[in-house]
């Protein structure tokens, strides 16, 4: 292990994230005897940038206010070695003193009046100017040739879409780049505006291009520089920073740092599972994704120095650890006064010890992709890229791990690529679209894989232009008709009555006439409630399986009736059939995704749960029986199938933090091993064998109760 590259032996990492009065105060003792009895591997340590805690020789670079003559980065490093722990150097390059600005004001980002930006008591850095592209890289390289890290993070380095600098860096380069001035403000739908974020977002790309140049030439090929990126809330929140990971994948297919400390309400726990799933899908599933993972509590309010209630960290962990996530705990200050900081996520850094090695080397089992790209959030979002995007995105999400199926994050550029993977592919409301893009996802249905359409997807070029010719429309024989006003997306509600604006519904055939697979379980009404929007379009190829039903009031209660006259619109709302080449489609001209992404509405949760089933045909690669909210993710590898169950039941409530798992159970398990015959079938938490049976190409097993998880090891013979 010790001649392997850091990524490949360093698994479990923590940070305690030095504050300035750390160079008085820390004792390095205390992270020896973490790292021991958590097994850590690993250790971020804070180096230089915003503060240095070394006694730099450069004259640009401020140092902690207490660290006078000590040298609290090189008392780390010796300690980790000693301990056989991998370091990484932790940098901060967004904002500087100000002291660097009046030597320097070059360095700064301005308003447009000219003016430095403050951020607290310092100043925003430009990326265009010497900070980033001289400086930063003289520190990288000091700190290599005195300390010799493994590697290098860096926190903030994305920017943001609202920061526009108007520094004679940024005017000058714009202009050379693009022929264009700056834009005036942030504006979505001006096009100079539009154009400044792709061309920001390609700095980033050079910045992230430039310091690995820097880091490897410096401290060797494995001296990789990786900044920190923001997945919470992929894809809508990705256009808040000013990176793609798309363009930076190419430069990180060994490891990968993610900065995503806890929970929302608008997506729970699951949300890790989901960004594990989404990085290993950028940067292979052999990469090593590092999340640091609050140890301190978050809600609508912060305490950093105070702990956060255990089953909150462990639930968050273990949702990751399913996503392929390797964790990292997350400390800030080098003293806790609240030691109980320090033994939140013992139990789970213990369990990923024992069972490590069936969390790496192996392949997900996942046959529903779920497609996303950061330019449909961008030239599509706008505005409102949470309603545009990320609801209907999250709709399909969130079904998946209500039904417990088995999907997984695939960028719309990489649909050809992870084709072999899906027998479903499922594009929510992905209006922005390349021809290579459209043409991908024809082939895969022309080769017989299933698909489900909402919105406008495709309907735009990937430059956000209308596109004259939609050829998934024209497959299934799309006609849309004029646009009308219950057409476009509509915003979050606002809950007061008086607003009925979502207050449609869904017309089920009456009873007594045929209802599609879809309809299943909703045989004691003709109604469903909707609250989303529909288009008005027909379908020469595929049939209607609901209607919709226009908005009606809420309020008074004297007039919430439906009209004789708009009882059923007749415009369809959910379209299905046979694609003609061996799979099927469904085709949501309502925003069904949209709807539950924003409601949760069970019923909407069910209709998105029945349709990929029907859509995939019986092909499940496992099935999950039994009561509660369970985040559910299958692997495999070549002697065995790893089935990870982690239970969420009655944890998302928000904004507490919960204080205990709710026990589950009975719960059966079926994976299909293709028929390979199993030998031994593990419960790794519960640390026994399971009984277990062979049906058809399945093995089947029952698991009487879990708690906090369970990971099922299926060992193959032979």
């Amino acid at each position: 292990m010790e001649n392997q590259p850091w990524y490949q032996r360093a698994r479990r990492w923590c940070q305690a994230n030095l504050t300035e009065i750390d160079g008085r105060d820390c004792d390095v003792a205390l992270w020896r005897e973490f790292w021991r009895k958590n097994h850590i591997e690993g250790t971020i340590v804070n180096a230089g940038g915003t503060v240095a805690y070394y006694p730099s020789e450069n004259p640009d670079q401020y140092r902690a206010a207490y660290l006078g003559s000590r040298d609290l980065l090189r008392e780390f490093i010796d300690a980790a070695k000693e301990e056989g722990v991998a370091v990484m150097a932790r940098m901060d390059t967004n904002q500087a003193p100000a002291f660097l600005l009046d030597r320097h004001p070059e360095w700064f980002m301005c308003d447009r009046e000219g003016k430095p930006i403050p951020a607290g008591p310092r100043y925003l850095t430009c990326v265009n100017g010497g900070y980033y592209r001289e400086h930063i890289p003289k520190v990288m390289e000091e700190i290599v040739r005195k300390y010799a890290p493994d590697v290098f993070g860096d926190n903030s380095w994305t920017g943001n879409q609202a920061a526009i600098c108007y520094c004679e860096n940024c005017k000058e380069r714009f202009r050379r780049d693009t022929g264009l001035e700056l834009p005036e403000k942030k504006d979505d739908n001006d096009p100079v505006y539009r154009k400044w974020l792709q061309w920001s977002i390609g700095l980033r790309t050079e910045i992230w291009d430039l310091y690995n140049q820097v880091t490897t030439r410096a401290g060797g090929p494995d001296c990789l520089w990786l900044g920190m990126v923001q997945p919470e809330f992929y894809p809508s929140g990705a256009i808040r920073q000013l990176y793609d990971d798309a363009r930076l994948s190419r430069f990180t297919g060994r490891a990968h740092m993610v900065d995503s400390q806890g929970r929302s309400p608008a997506t729970g726990f699951e949300q890790n599972l989901l960004q594990g799933l989404t990085m290993h899908q950028l940067y292979g599933e052999e990469a090593l994704i590092i999340e640091s993972v609050a140890s301190y509590r978050r809600s609508n309010r912060t305490w950093r120095k105070a702990a956060s209630a255990k089953t909150e960290m462990e639930a968050w962990m273990l949702t990751g650890i399913a996503g392929g996530i390797s964790p990292s705990a997350h400390f800030i200050g080098g003293t806790q006064e609240d030691t109980r900081t320090l033994e939140n996520g013992s139990d789970v850094m213990d369990w990923h010890r024992r069972n490590e090695d069936y969390l790496y080397h192996r392949a997900l089992c996942a046959n529903i992709g779920i497609a996303w790209s950061k330019e449909n959030a961008v030239f599509y979002g706008r505005e409102q890229p949470d309603v545009n995007c990320q609801q209907p995105y999250q709709g399909f999400v969130q079904a998946c791990l209500r039904g417990r199926l088995g999907f997984f994050p695939v960028h719309a550029k990489d649909l050809e690529k992870a084709s072999d993977k899906m027998d479903l592919l499922i594009l929510p409301d992905l209006a922005v679209m390349s021809d290579e893009q459209i043409e991908a996802a024809v082939r895969l249905i022309q080769r017989g894989k299933s698909v489900i359409v909402s919105g406008n997807t495709g309907m735009l070029d990937e430059k956000g232009e209308p596109r004259a010719r939609n050829l998934l429309e024209e497959l299934f024989g799309i006609r849309r008709r004029a646009l009308t006003e219950d057409s476009a997306p509509l915003s979050t509600g606002s809950g007061v009555l008086g607003d009925f604006s979502k207050h449609s519904y869904l017309r089920l055939p009456p009873e007594g006439r045929p209802r599609h697979a879809i309809l299943r379980g909703f045989e004691g009404t003709g109604i469903l409630p909707f609250g989303g929007s529909c288009a008005d379009l027909s379908s020469v190829r595929l049939e209607p399986a609901a209607t919709y039903i226009p908005p009606f009031p809420i309020y008074p209660p004297e007039f919430s009736y439906m009209p004789d006259n708009a009882r059923d619109s007749g415009r369809p709302v959910i379209l299905a059939g046979e694609t003609g080449f061996g799979g099927k489609a469904v085709w949501l001209a309502g925003d069904i995704d949209r709807a539950y992404g924003d409601s949760r509405a069970s019923d909407l949760g069910d209709l998105l749960v029945n349709a990929m089933r029907w859509a995939l045909d019986g092909k499940l690669p496992f099935t999950v029986e039994g009561p509660g909210r369970l985040a559910c993710a299958l692997y495999r590898r070549q002697d065995a199938y790893i089935l990870h169950l982690v239970n969420l039941s009655g944890l998302n409530e928000w904004p507490a933090q919960p204080e205990m798992f709710y026990p589950v159970g009975p719960v059966t398990v079926r994976v299909d091993t293709g028929g390979r015959a199993a030998g031994q079938v593990r419960l790794t938490v519960a640390e026994k064998d399971a009984s277990f049976t062979e049906e058809g190409s399945a093995v089947v097993c029952t698991i009487e109760r879990i708690e906090s998880h369970e990971m099922v090891v299926i060992k193959m013979k032979g």
